[in-house]
């Protein structure tokens, strides 16, 4: 079948058509030629019939790309390979070498194999490895060859010269760059215990201690463990590593009584949190009364529940188990507080995963239900143990609910309280909204009173006579309360700029209209 977008298709007919047109069916076509009924003419000495086989040779290169990818070990497959080509190369280069010998006379020189009459030399296997040794020292320029003697051995020298500068320093530099890869990929992986000698030496630490970090380095290079096991599936879609997490952890979690009862959507977000450690011989993993955070799957090892002296083994626990589970779930009325209740150590070197509360708290977060039968689960699991306190629980779930509807009282009044403010904000926005549209009429009718002041030839006299009549009206009608202005009084006279003292009169609108006393004195004599 042939990839289509992604998609393998084996529908045969598509395939032969696809084939058919493809730029490698006339070569495929050239290759499988019936070339070898030319024996029947010329005879089995000449094989030169049979040289349309090499023309399968893409054919080779495609299946070397093909197993590359698929096999286990692709920096080996790749040294295999440049190998190949050289030994490929050497070969056809002694066989040329044989050719040309044959061409200019076996013996002739000391240039070409010697003659085939010779004692020893007729054998085709000492005739192959001869061919093949002078091959070899032309194509490596490690000298010591043959000094040749006609133009077409100075030619075929010359040739093989230039093929080994280009040819296999190519080859060569490839199977380096291959190396440094792979000594790459180990420096990516796995940590570099260079710069922690260095650090080790500096500050002057105890052998001892320099011996273990030293055992720890060597047994994760020997064992190949990861230490950062995320680092490697990080090129990897998110889907896609999920489902890789789950084929190596999830029977792992299964195990786990506390994750028997979660969903598959739970188990396949947790294991992607898991982090590999390794402990080393006599390391404790956690002691009796430390604050548990993490729990531990054991992979491989052994690890020893240990008493209170350190020495004395109460338990071993092997691979497949695990430990501290309780631990994540913060469970009302567990006695032991969320606390470790006994010494785990590693008897030799073990490979463990942690799984902290903190991961799980995150994963939980999104799925509420699967926390409710977690919890669940933990207080059977508590109860079997005897270490769940259920008065203290009921106190406990009591307590919660109080402080669960105290919140909800204050919510409450909360929300009543940015109720109030919203008003009284609405309020307040709608009286500044009226203010200023009624000091924007009382400015507009203001300067619509300007220019009317401004006329005649006396402004003071005309706005004497004008109180005046205002006055008089205000008397007939029975005071300034006839015109509806009972409430309001004409201000007192005040001084202005030039110590003259400003008075004010009331227009027919009830607007103040003001005007000087020396004005309205000379307006009284004008009218005289």
């Amino acid at each position: 079948g042939f990839l289509e977008e992604g998609i393998l298709v084996q529908d045969r007919v598509q395939i032969r058509q696809r084939y058919l047109c493809s730029a490698g069916f006339p070569w495929d076509m050239a290759s499988v030629l019936p070339t070898d009924l030319l024996y029947l003419r010329l005879g089995p000495a000449v094989p030169a019939v049979r040289a349309n086989r090499c023309l399968r040779a893409p054919r080779l290169f495609e299946a070397f790309d093909r197993q590359e990818t698929r096999t286990a070990h692709p920096y080996a497959f790749r040294i295999a390979k440049l190998m190949l080509y050289v030994f490929v190369t050497i070969h056809w280069n002694g066989c040329l070498y044989f050719a040309l010998s044959t061409h200019l006379g076996l013996g002739s020189d000391t240039w070409v194999y010697p003659n085939a009459s010779s004692p020893g030399f007729a054998r085709p296997l000492r005739q192959y490895l001869h061919s093949f040794y002078i091959s070899t020292l032309i194509l490596t320029t490690v000298g010591d060859t043959p000094e040749p003697q006609c133009e077409e051995e100075f030619l075929f020298m010359t040739a093989g010269f230039l093929l080994a500068v280009l040819g296999f320093a190519t080859i060569m530099g490839s199977m380096s760059s291959v190396i440094a890869n792979m000594n790459a990929a180990d420096a990516a992986f796995y940590p570099d215990h260079g710069p922690v000698q260095q650090y080790l030496q500096a500050h002057s630490v105890g052998r001892r201690l320099v011996r273990r970090v030293a055992s720890w380095h060597q047994h994760l290079r020997a064992q190949r463990k990861l230490v950062e096991e995320q680092a490697v599936l990080r090129h990897l879609p998110g889907r896609l590593r999920a489902e890789v997490a789950a084929s190596v952890h999830l029977p792992a979690l299964r195990k786990v009584a506390l994750f028997q009862s979660c969903e598959r959507g739970v188990l396949e977000a947790l294991v992607l949190k898991l982090r590999p450690q390794v402990f080393g011989p006599g390391e404790f993993v956690c002691r009796k009364g430390d604050v548990g955070r993490e729990m531990y799957f054991i992979r491989e090892g052994r690890l020893a529940v240990v008493a209170a002296d350190g020495v004395t083994r109460l338990a071993v626990l092997g691979e497949g188990l695990y430990f501290g589970e309780i631990s994540l779930i913060n469970i009302r009325g567990n006695r032991s507080g969320n606390r470790r209740t006994a010494n785990i150590q590693s008897i030799g070197y073990s490979d463990l995963f942690c799984l902290s509360k903190e991961d799980l708290t995150e994963v939980l977060a999104e799925f509420p239900s699967a926390r409710a039968l977690m919890e669940a689960k933990g207080r059977e699991i508590l109860l079997r143990m005897e270490k769940l306190d259920v008065h203290a629980e009921v106190a406990a779930a009591a307590a919660a609910e109080e402080a669960e509807r105290r919140l909800q009282a204050l919510e409450a009044a909360l929300e009543a309280l940015q109720t109030r403010v919203a008003r009284l904000l609405a309020q307040l926005e709608s009286s500044a909204l009226k203010l200023a549209l009624r000091i924007g009429r009382l400015e507009g009718k203001a300067w619509q009173r300007g220019p009317a002041r401004e006329q005649g030839p006396g402004m003071g006299m005309g706005m004497g006579t004008r109180q005046q009549r205002q006055a008089q009206d205000c008397g007939q009608s029975g005071g300034w309360g006839g015109r509806g202005l009972s409430a309001q009084r004409p201000q007192e006279p005040v001084q202005d700029g030039d110590g003259g003292n400003l008075e004010w009169g009331w227009d027919r609108d009830g607007l103040g209209q003001e005007g000087t006393r020396g004005d309205r004195a000379g307006g009284d004599r004008d009218g005289d």
